[in-house]
């Protein structure tokens, strides 16, 4: 161990920022260090930083996460880091440097939860796969997250969200017969990334209830695992039929009537009925076609998905002839599942965003951009929403908090251990 981390005599103490430390929200007290880029892997920190844990992202000094350069359009940074990553502190860390990788233990020692989502192997080569983690920090929880999972042909694989998407059929569901598409949404990332913080809330919860026992339980969730479960029902129904579904771009083969149509004054509805009593309220409450809800081809959902392109005709023709309004105040009355389709920039302005205030000021090392709350609402209590950080804008601070002086952390600077002082 180098010389003055010898010297550093203190314990690590968690120091969070003020607003978190004076936090009541569930996770305060809780440390979570994380070795994250892309979406995956920061998604799931920024859910525990929400919940008051206190996540210390360790960044390459040499551009950090790459994510930061995806684009400029956010106050000249990244759309996808910016909304990934607030509410955290980031260490620059050389962790090919001796030295930067003793800071890293360090923390660890103060840690409850560490989470990467590196190239396959890529921690097990650092000396911080879960196995030696058990031996040098036993309390913390190792996540691991990946593409495809160990013990596979694909486990070698690096993986990105699309790439996870067409190999687990997500592509294949979605589009049109012959024009498969990616869900606009990074779902792969996302997704992985919730399951990853409900699998550390999880051991949490059961470390609380249950006391220590032991090194803490690894946990790895692959992204190729995370959509194979969100394909459930298409996998299951192809496994018990033998039939591929094919996709219907806004609408769905597992339920008709059910989609988007245009309607007189230019904008675009979208109806949708899940059972046979829904189905008959449609029929003759809204498009006022009691033949329809008494023809046998009609009586069930699998016989409507059968001849769902009849009922979509005479639909579409009932709402080219009304105003969006008036198809879903008629949709609304006869208890129909309706809503208008929006482009991102019409949600950005939507009503019901504004009128529940949803949107908050978040800072970034730019400025101050608007970003919505959390989507869970607790009684009583407003999830956090911390900053977005600069490039290494606490690494002093956080090198501090363990005991090392400013003269170790000049030194540190200058054998290239950690990145250069932070300027706002």
């Amino acid at each position: 161990m180098a010389a003055w981390l010898c010297d550093v005599v203190s314990e690590f103490t968690s120091e969070p920022s003020s607003t978190a430390a004076e936090s009541s929200l569930p996770l305060a007290g809780i440390t979570v260090i994380a070795m994250e880029q892309a979406v995956s892997a920061p998604m799931c920190t920024r859910v525990l930083a929400d919940f008051g844990a206190r996540v210390i992202k360790i960044e390459n000094p040499k551009g950090g996460d790459f994510a930061r350069d995806y684009d400029d359009v956010v106050l000249g940074q990244a759309a996808h880091f910016v909304w990934a990553n607030r509410g955290k502190e980031s260490v620059t860390l050389n962790l090919k440097s001796p030295e930067g990788m003793e800071v890293l233990h360090r923390l660890l020692d103060g840690a409850d939860a560490f989470v990467s989502n590196l190239a396959p192997g890529a921690t097990a080569r650092l000396g911080l796969g879960p196995d030696d983690l058990k031996v040098r920090h036993p309390q913390v929880i190792p996540v691991e997250i990946d593409g495809y999972g160990p013990g596979g042909p694909l486990s070698h694989k690096r993986a990105y969200d699309l790439l996870v998407q067409a190999e687990s059929g997500s592509c294949a569901s979605t589009g049109y017969a012959g024009m498969p598409a990616k869900p606009g949404a990074a779902v792969a990332d996302i997704a992985t990334g919730l399951y990853s913080a409900l699998s550390i809330m999880a051991l949490l919860v059961g470390r609380a209830r249950n006391g220590e026992a032991g090194a803490a339980p690894a946990v790895a969730v692959s992204l190729f695992d995370t959509m194979t479960d969100i394909m459930g029902y298409q996998l299951a129904y192809t496994q018990h039929s033998g039939i591929d579904q094919i996709p219907l771009g806004m609408s769905s083969p597992a339920v008709a009537p059910y989609g988007a149509f245009d309607t007189r004054d230019g904008q675009t509805v979208v109806l949708g009925t899940t059972n046979d009593r829904e189905w008959q309220r449609l029929a003759r409450e809204i498009i006022e076609r009691p033949d329809l809800a008494d023809d046998p081809r009609f009586a069930t959902n699998s016989d409507r998905c059968a001849h769902r392109d009849e009922l979509n005709k005479a639909i579409e023709s009932w709402c080219a002839q009304h105003d969006l309004a008036d198809v879903q105040r008629t949709a609304d009355e006869a208890g129909i599942g309706n809503s208008r389709y929006n482009l991102p920039s019409e949600v950005i302005t939507h009503p019901h965003l504004q009128a529940r205030d949803r949107w908050r000021q978040v800072g970034t090392p730019n400025g101050e951009i608007s970003a919505l709350l959390p989507p869970p609402v607790i009684t009583g209590m407003e999830l956090g929403m911390g900053a977005v950080p600069g490039l290494g804008e606490h690494t002093d601070a956080v090198l501090s908090g363990i005991g090392v002086s400013a003269e170790q952390i000049a030194a540190l600077r200058e054998q290239g251990a950690i990145g250069p002082a932070y300027q706002s």
